[in-house]
């Protein structure tokens, strides 16, 4: 029996040794024994106790090849590491107990198995430490208990956190990664799928090791998704990928080379793009801004003070507390700052009010102490009440913000106070005398650059546009300007094409603050500097919901360049015409529906009405929840500076398909002319068919006709996307009806675009609309058009009225 007994431990001994290394009972790692270890077969994972400062050491799982802490014994509560002196051990005691204990002799970790029937310890190669019994059944294991850090072959479920600091990830029944701040506000999500809906049976996550974080449940169709990739996913056999939740409160994954040193550690994704975007980064009542591409940390205004000023991330508090005040409460106004409002506060504190009613509200309220007014169209005012406040700080951000604060506000210049360098009186004293000695230089070289510019600005041969230009004053929310360089440089030297339309090609581009932009550039722009900004800040000055942000712009020499926000679903037309695209019924609803809002936003609430000119699905870009946004608009006007009555094909690049009957009368170019644009989109989002083809299915006629006379029949069904699995039948024929009613051949037939809304979310009643008329050839200039309508018509139309006005029905 003995020896049986003998053999089954050999030989269980021999079947773990050759995937893992085994550390009997009992066994100790002493922090003085320097290069003590218990390495994995491969020797690519090594347990040993690290020095991190003169006197204190850790715990930690290593990679060796680039010396990167992978697990740590760390506290539960903060994911930090938990550190011994000199004197520190690590022992798995002969009861199965494994424990950090203290050159005192005091216990300061334990793994809560003492009796358990542990029998052995392992590590293996792909870096699993475990405590395991007889069976090989394992007890206890480092990837059960992670840290702050996941590595390939690790799965993380539902339960298990990565913490670090007042920051943790966890994943949810749903199958949801979160990234919160405390335990409780939501700061960042990422999930397996929009189409899923309920908790799934056991979704877990896994980082692999060619850098794809890839989510994994039995109840999703093919059991796993690709979530995440890293830069280099799939490149280098020797490069070890990792997660790691970071004490910046970002989520990152990161690269080691197998055959560097320990620095050649970098970062290829990360869950926040924007850092200033994570919660509490900047502590409470901080305001987190950047210089170049670094973020940095300040003060709201002299009011303020930091909390250390030696570390900015520490927060802010106010020099006199509101319960402290003498005198009377006024509020502190911030331009293009925002006071971050996430999940559960978002549902809570959110209101629909204009600016004056966000700050008065808030100074008025006993219990509000900041405010946030998002200048986006959607008129949402965020109230902040007392307990933790972070800000953000971007010329780009459009949005007002508000705080409380005792007696007059004095504003900083610049907006923030930066609280991240410490006064240096030395360093300040070595700054004068430098000053002093180049004083002279550089007077002398301003002098010289003055005579320079002054004979020379006049000069066409230099290219460049006369410097007055320089002192167009924009009012607050204006675009940013930027050089063609600096363009350059953001988008790789053009490098990344994202499409090309009417107007010129789109580049993607990442500003020094990391936020991705989309890079218009212009073509056949021949307007002078300074009529060029004022045309762009008109269009700039627009902020709704459902149009494209513009950030900025470029206009140097002949460049002249739109930076516009980059939305990553790229532009309708991919999901209603490629077949492995597309969106359901309710996603393309609320897709016409905004759109609609947008035109009505542009022509009817704009303090002068701006007409698109070209309506069509590549110029509808998505958000990441399919949100639609118009784009390109305001750009006609950019094109012909003369005569804005009047603007031609050529002028615009008008596309086939989506231009109304009175582009070739030389007619007066109205807002009608998106309306009917915007019928023959709203007949492709319910048919996912161009309206301009023609097929066997379509009897020879151009789609938008053979819709007409099948929905006179009451065949709906046949006009409808057959990719579409269920719809909503009172939506889809009154989307059918609005678009008939767009694409009229009169103007004055046409519903005016607040009037579409209606009759879309089925405020009005809907008429049955005249048929369209059939498709006409009109040659102009040597140049053949496809025109809905006829010349006839056009000829009496024109001789008629030069100003069409709408129906009064509509």
């Amino acid at each position: 029996m003995l020896k049986f007994a003998l053999f089954l431990l050999h030989f269980l001994f021999f079947t773990i040794s050759s995937s893992s290394t085994i550390i009997p009972l009992p066994s100790t790692l002493r922090a003085s024994a320097r290069n003590q270890s218990w390495s994995s077969p491969d020797s690519s994972f090594s347990l040993s106790f690290v020095q991190i400062t003169q006197s204190s050491f850790i715990l930690a799982i290593t990679y060796n090849a680039g010396n990167v802490i992978v697990w740590s014994v760390s506290n539960n509560g903060t994911g930090d590491s938990v550190a011994v002196d000199s004197g520190g051990t690590f022992s798995l005691l002969p009861n199965g107990a494994l424990r950090l204990i203290n050159g005192s002799g005091s216990i300061v970790w334990d793994s809560a198995t003492t009796n358990r029937g542990v029998s052995h310890a392992s590590i293996d190669d792909s870096g699993n430490f475990q405590l395991l019994n007889n069976d090989g059944f394992p007890l206890w294991s480092s990837f059960e208990n992670p840290t702050d850090t996941l590595i390939p072959s690790q799965n993380f479920t539902v339960g298990k956190i990565l913490r670090s600091g007042s920051y943790s990830l966890s994943l949810d029944r749903p199958g949801n990664l979160n990234l919160k701040w405390n335990d409780t506000v939501e700061y960042w999500s990422l999930g397996f799928n929009s189409s899923i809906n309920g908790n799934l049976s056991s979704p877990r996550f896994m980082l692999r090791s060619n850098g794809i974080l890839v989510g994994l449940d039995p109840s999703f169709p093919s059991g796993m998704i690709n979530m995440a990739f890293s830069t280099d996913y799939g490149e280098g056999n020797d490069v070890f990928r990792f997660l790691r939740m970071d004490a910046d409160g970002n989520l990152r994954i990161y690269s080691a080379s197998g055959n560097s040193g320990a620095g050649n550690v970098t970062p290829t994704w990360a869950a926040v793009t924007d850092q200033c975007r994570v919660f509490g980064f900047c502590g409470d009542m901080g305001i987190c801004s950047y210089r170049d591409s670094n973020p940095i940390c300040g003060c709201p205004s002299r009011n303020f003070e930091p909390i250390d000023v030696n570390d900015g991330r520490k927060g802010c508090k106010r020099k006199v507390e509101l319960e402290d005040c003498p005198g009377d409460v006024s509020m502190l106004q911030l331009e293009h700052t925002a006071f971050l409002t996430y999940l559960p506060e978002v549902s809570e504190q959110t209101f629909i009010v204009g600016i004056v009613a966000c700050r008065s509200n808030c100074l008025q309220s006993g219990s509000c102490i900041a405010s946030t007014l998002v200048a986006d169209g959607s008129g949402f005012c965020y109230m902040k009440t007392p307990g933790f406040v972070s800000g953000y700080q971007g010329e780009v951000l459009p949005s007002t913000s508000f705080v409380k604060v005792c007696g007059q506000a004095v504003l900083n210049t610049p907006l923030y106070q930066d609280t991240s360098e410490k006064d240096n009186d030395l360093r300040l004293q070595v700054v004068v005398v430098v000053v002093i000695v180049l004083a002279t230089l550089l007077a002398l070289v301003a002098v010289v650059t003055g005579f320079w510019c002054w004979f020379y600005r006049g000069s066409e041969k230099s290219g460049h546009i006369s410097a007055k230009y320089e002192l167009v004053d924009y009012a607050s929310g204006a675009p940013v300007k930027f050089s063609y360089k600096e363009l350059q440089q953001s988008t790789k030297g053009f490098s990344e094409k994202l499409g090309e339309g009417g107007f010129g090609a789109v580049y993607k581009g990442t500003l020094p603050n990391r936020m991705v932009v989309a890079v218009k550039q212009l073509e056949g722009i021949e307007q002078g500097e300074k009529q060029f900004r004022m045309e762009v800040a008109t269009i700039s000055s627009t902020h709704h919901l459902n149009l494209v942000r513009l950030v900025g712009f470029c206009s140097e020499g002949r460049h002249r360049l739109l930076v516009y926000e980059f939305l990553r679903n790229s532009s309708l037309d991919k999901f209603l015409f490629t077949p492995n695209e597309s969106l359901n019924w309710e996603n393309r609803f609320n897709v016409a529906l905004g759109t609609a809002r947008g035109l009505t936003y542009l022509h009817e609430e704009c303090r002068d009405c701006i007409i698109h000119c070209d309506i069509k699905p590549e110029n509808i870009l998505l958000d990441e929840v399919h949100t639609a946004k118009v784009s390109d608009f305001g750009l006609a006007k950019l094109m012909n500076p003369k005569d804005q009555r009047y603007l031609s094909l050529a002028s615009i690049g008008g596309t086939r398909g989506y231009l109304a009957p009175e582009w070739l009368a030389n007619l007066p170019i109205t807002s009608k002319c998106d309306v009917y644009s915007y019928g023959m989109v709203l007949l492709e989002i319910v048919s996912g068919t161009r309206n301009f083809e023609v097929s066997r299915e379509t009897d020879g006629k151009k789609f938008s006709l053979w819709a007409y006379s099948e929905f006179e029949k009451g065949n709906v069904e046949a006009i409808v996307d057959k990719r579409l699995a269920e719809v909503n039948s009172e939506q889809v024929v009154r989307a059918i009806l609005v678009s008939f009613w767009c694409i009229q051949e009169q103007p004055s037939q046409r519903p005016m675009m607040g009037k579409v809304v209606q009759m879309l979310e089925g405020v009005i009643d809907i008429e049955r609309p005249p048929a369209p008329k059939p498709v006409t050839e009109v040659t102009s200039g040597g140049t053949t058009m496809t025109l809905d309508g006829n010349v006839s018509a056009i000829s009496t139309y024109a001789t008629s009225t030069t100003a069409p006005s709408s129906s009064p029905s509509l």
